[in-house]
């Protein structure tokens, strides 16, 4: 592995995968070998008999759909709750030392590694551990994701703050514009971001996989 990330956000439902999918798509058409890997997946849907994540779905496409078994669906629930919750539901459990095993057999050879947490940073995932523990576990730099409009200012410099006091290093934030948001509000909650934190701050709408790959 030559470069990697972790990606999270702020809550559930603001553009992780979408980001995720951007960066991975910009670096295959730069030549470079991707491995786009979302571990824990709840939400999941039954399709002839087998689970299918959408967003797992996605990043591996996004990758070169070249991802296959663990690579490419470790962990899959059906409930759309937090991941101990789901698993719970099934009378399953989450293995971290699982996950670092596959993680580490994905990012071998790979030239990117992008891998996508669920939900936000403090969303439990064993009885013992959430993200966070995951994230520190795998030892990645993170990038941080959030909703471009009302509301983002004070959820993103949480996250980012929650991040920093466990030791993590978020080397860019990442504000998910629609095409239907307020461009000056989107805008404005940028400036604002980028007053209070160390790093640089982007719109997805002009995301590029140089705006992670500088500063590492």
């Amino acid at each position: 592995m030559k470069h990697g990330f972790f990606i999270t956000g702020t809550g559930t439902g603001v553009g992780k995968t979408f980001v995720t999918s951007l960066l991975a798509e910009q670096a295959r058409a730069a030549g470079l070998r991707v491995f786009a890997f979302k571990p824990i997946e709840t939400g999941c849907r039954v399709v002839d008999g087998t689970l299918v994540g959408e967003d797992q779905e996605l990043l591996a496409r996004a990758a070169g759909d070249w991802q296959r078994g663990e690579l490419r669906n470790l962990y899959g629930f059906v409930r759309p709750l937090a991941p101990l919750a789901a698993a719970r539901a099934e009378h399953r459990s989450i293995d971290l030392d699982r996950i670092e095993v596959v993680f580490a057999r994905g990012a071998l050879d790979a030239d990117l590694v992008l891998v996508e947490g669920a939900g936000g940073w403090r969303v439990p995932v064993t009885e013992w551990a959430d993200t966070s523990t995951l994230a520190r576990r795998l030892g990645l730099p993170m990038i941080v994701v959030g909703t471009a409009g009302l509301g983002t200012i004070n959820h993103t410099l949480l996250t980012v703050e929650a991040i920093e006091r466990d030791g993590g290093r978020v080397v860019l934030v990442v504000l998910s514009n629609r095409p239907d948001d307020d461009l000056g509000l989107a805008t404005e909650n940028l400036v604002e971001v980028q007053r209070h934190v160390g790093c640089s701050v982007v719109l997805a709408s002009t995301l590029e996989l140089a705006n992670v790959m500088r500063p590492v």
